[in-house]
């Protein structure tokens, strides 16, 4: 018999690559101010047969040198400055529009999420050394460039390369990415309210492990769809749903997914068979064992007894299992 093609596959559409941006020199580009790189094995070795990079140096983008002086992070009213502390220069409008024009150009790629540098005073996403006008750094800035980008496309999944040493925000981040790439699908089918329906539903489990609140504002705004218009109604959708996905999903939070899934099975599966995926979702709950044992578990019980709405959860394969990223979290 034919293995059914993962829940994931069922919505990729393999003529649209799943674009991300990056910090150039995650990729081994020597573009830092001394010349060298800082290359992520992790991002281009595992990663990269999967998606499609997009490479960004905003610092040599707006014409400095490599090697070149370093700039750092000021603090200053009403924002920090980016300066070069050897001459003084103060390049902060420089670099603000520089990432106005940069922003521009990169939605016309599509991208569907964006990995920056640390620590970077252009690229980092937080807790980047400022200096106060004593000389001493509080690590409480934000790179100007990262600044703009997520002011400016607050949708946008975006994380930090060393923020992705955590298995659960690299999890929930990929997890992001993939569903980026599948709404972007949506919406260049033409964002149909029936296909968003439809969207919504695969995406239940998925939403709900994140944020209950946010899954039930977003039930609520699919059955008022007739009441606004449909450009409206998708704005607030992916809004809505790339906020919810953004809260860290918890194993309590999943434990009660999986027990919500499990209710779908009470007249499929015998005593047995309940007792023993209780027992393994109550492992997962208590840090026993990995989330892929009981999703793994719920997956067997799906294939030997067809449940529509479950087999249809994007929760139970969001993304490639070759990534192995349920395996550490």
């Amino acid at each position: 018999m034919t293995e059914p093609k993962p829940v994931w596959k069922r919505w990729h559409d393999e003529a649209d690559p799943i674009r991300v941006g990056i910090s150039s020199c995650l990729l081994g580009n020597q573009v830092r101010h001394d010349g060298g790189h800082k290359h992520d094995r992790y991002l281009t070795d595992v990663l990269g047969p999967w998606f499609e990079w997009v490479p960004v140096c905003p610092e040599v983008e707006i014409g400095l040198g490599t090697p070149r002086p370093t700039i750092r992070l000021e603090t200053a009213d009403p924002r920090p400055r980016l300066v070069m502390p050897s001459t003084g220069d103060d390049l902060t409008q420089r670099m603000e529009d520089w990432s106005a024009a940069r922003l521009s150009e990169l939605r016309r790629h599509e991208l569907d999420g964006f990995v920056l540098k640390k620590g970077s005073p252009s690229c980092g996403m937080e807790r980047v050394r400022a200096y106060s006008s004593g000389g001493q750094p509080a690590r409480n800035g934000v790179g100007v460039f990262a600044r703009s980008l997520m002011a400016q496309w607050p949708t946008l999944p975006v994380e930090e390369e060393g923020r992705l040493n955590d298995p659960a925000l690299r999890e929930g981040f990929i997890e992001r990415v993939f569903c980026r790439h599948r709404w972007r699908g949506l919406l260049r089918r033409g964002g149909r309210r029936g296909e968003l329906v439809a969207f919504h539903t695969a995406h239940k489990m998925i939403i709900r492990a994140h944020n209950e609140a946010g899954y039930r504002r977003l039930g609520r705004l699919v059955a008022a769809a007739g009441t606004m218009s449909d450009d409206r109604l998708l704005e607030a959708y992916e809004r809505e749903l790339f906020g919810s996905l953004s809260h860290r999903a918890t194993p309590k939070r999943h434990a009660n997914v999986l027990y919500h899934a499990l209710g779908y099975l009470k007249r499929e599966i015998d005593a047995v068979d309940k007792r023993e995926a209780v027992e393994v979702i109550e492992d997962y709950r208590n840090g026993l064992v990995p989330l892929v044992v009981p999703v793994t578990l719920l997956r067997h019980h799906v294939r030997r007894h067809p449940v529509p709405y479950l087999a249809g959860q994007l929760y139970l394969e969001p993304h490639p299992k070759e990534l192995m990223l349920r395996n550490r979290v």
